[in-house]
């Protein structure tokens, strides 16, 4: 029988990157755009050269998922998106999402028929200057449309070559399952609310592993809360690294179809969510973090 790993001892180093359908490879530290537009993602957030400068930062240290959505602005960071990056360099997949109508900073609603899905993604198509969407994700089920027509028309939107994979925003393990078991289109990722302090998703997160699903955990430093956490910073000091990069580093232990996509519209705050994935915590360290108390 071999012996525990001593706790001091580094954990296994996580895997840098996650095959997307098993053919697409991304490095598992991304970034998310939802920083670039406003307060209710409604409008910008600071100047496009700022929005370029975090854009073309990210891949110039290595990002090879941006991820985004036609909702925020709305159209406004689609647009952003392909300003700074178009033409798309050689292994960037850009990730979009449809289904979530925003009307203003405080209203929106879910549209999941399938003639306005198709109709989202063309204009994402349009805004991205793409003829097709590595990553074209269901921002939200409508409850009014069966399930079975959503998928459907990701379904037809794949077969035209516009998608070439699918993923789901803001399911439970249910739904991911009956999707799955619908066998209609090929579920790639899913995106959830998910930190070492939020583990409602616990459940979604195991099936996602036991299927080969990327999990792309949104608001992976908790909206901010996790910036200033005690326990993370203690690790922290002895790594010199910053909570922020603790709470990103867990993710990456945590699970290899984690897949964060932290966003910011800083420079500097892009350099330093990714220099999370240098670090190594120890066993220790994770047995810490895996102990802190989750949202119940």
């Amino acid at each position: 029988m071999s012996a525990s790993p001593h706790p001091t001892a580094p954990a296994p180093h996580p895997a840098p990157e996650f095959f997307l359908g098993g053919d697409l490879p991304v490095r598992r530290l991304g970034y998310g755009t939802v920083q670039l537009a406003g307060p209710g993602v409604w409008g910008p957030r600071g100047t496009d050269a700022q929005a370029t400068a975090v854009l073309r930062r990210a891949v110039e240290l290595g990002v090879t998922l941006v991820d985004t959505a036609d909702n925020y602005g709305p159209g406004l960071v689609e647009e952003r998106v392909a300003a700074a990056l178009h033409p798309y360099p050689k292994g960037l997949v850009v990730a979009t999402k449809g289904g979530v109508v925003r009307t203003s900073a405080e209203a929106w609603h879910v549209e999941g028929r399938p003639e306005r899905l198709r109709a989202m993604c063309e204009e994402s198509l349009r805004r991205l200057r793409t003829d097709r969407i590595d990553l074209y994700q269901l921002h939200r089920f409508d409850r009014e449309v069966p399930m079975a027509e959503q998928l459907g028309a990701l379904r037809e939107l794949r077969d035209a070559g516009k998608v070439r994979h699918v993923g789901l925003d803001s399911v439970t393990a249910e739904q991911l399952r009956a999707a799955l078991d619908l066998d209609i289109v090929p579920i790639v990722s899913v995106q959830n609310r998910y930190n070492v302090l939020d583990r409602v998703s616990e459940p979604l997160l195991r099936l996602c592993e036991a299927r080969g699903i990327a999990f792309l955990p949104w608001f992976p430093l908790g909206n901010g809360g996790l910036t200033d956490h005690p326990e993370c910073a203690a690790i922290a000091r002895d790594h010199g690294a910053t909570p922020s990069q603790i709470a990103l580093a867990w993710l990456l232990h945590h699970s290899p179809v984690l897949c964060p996509t932290p966003g910011t519209g800083s420079v500097a705050h892009l350099e330093e969510n990714l220099g999370a994935a240098a670090i190594r915590l120890t066993v220790r360290e994770l047995a810490r973090l895996d102990a802190l108390t989750a949202t119940p």
